[in-house]
């Protein structure tokens, strides 16, 4: 869960380019999407939904295509000296991206399919939900602090450019990878 991924590359991309404040319900967002993505897998909406051949190729578009949307303005967003008037990640974003994340799903679905912590289905199922639900909340704040904490570094255009274009980077071969296992 704790992997670089589109979420947690966002998350440091988003507190280095915006700083933790003004990132805040962009994480909430991601924090939300990723609790739908555990609920969909917990109840089998997700291996319901898989068991329709043509909805594989179209919900890995639009992921798809979001994340790329997301990299381009990762990339081209402008050094924190230049962002007086610029707007803020939003919730919506965020809550976007934690659906749209395919990583979510595969990490998700993993530990679902691979580990047991009670005998019980229902039991089982609750248990891995709160467990993942802390996880998803500790890990992402923990991402979007490191990238807080670079943000004094990213005040130089020069150096924000290639953090930024380094960051959209990882966000599109974490993407893949994770599309591709």
């Amino acid at each position: 869960m704790g992997s670089p991924g589109p979420a947690t590359i966002s998350l440091t991309a988003a507190g280095s380019a915006y700083g933790l404040r003004r990132s805040l319900g962009y994480l909430a967002g991601i924090v939300v999407g990723t609790a739908v993505v555990l609920l969909a897998v917990a109840t089998g909406i997700t291996a319901a939904l898989l068991a329709v051949p043509a909805v594989r190729p179209v919900l890995i578009a639009v992921s798809a295509a979001y994340i790329l949307w997301l990299a381009y303005k990762v990339a081209t967003a402008p050094a924190l000296a230049g962002q007086a008037a610029a707007g803020s990640p939003s919730f919506a974003g965020g809550a976007l991206l934690g659906v749209a994340n395919p990583k979510a799903w595969v990490a998700i679905a993993a530990v679902f399919a691979s580990a047991r912590l009670a005998d019980a289905a229902a039991t089982d199922a609750a248990e891995k939900v709160a467990l993942l639900s802390g996880m998803i909340v500790v890990i992402n704040a923990a991402w979007l602090l490191v990238g807080a904490s670079l943000a004094p570094a990213l005040r130089d255009p020069r150096r924000a450019r290639v953090v930024n274009v380094v960051l959209a980077t990882a966000l599109v071969g974490a993407a893949v990878l994770a599309v591709l296992r």
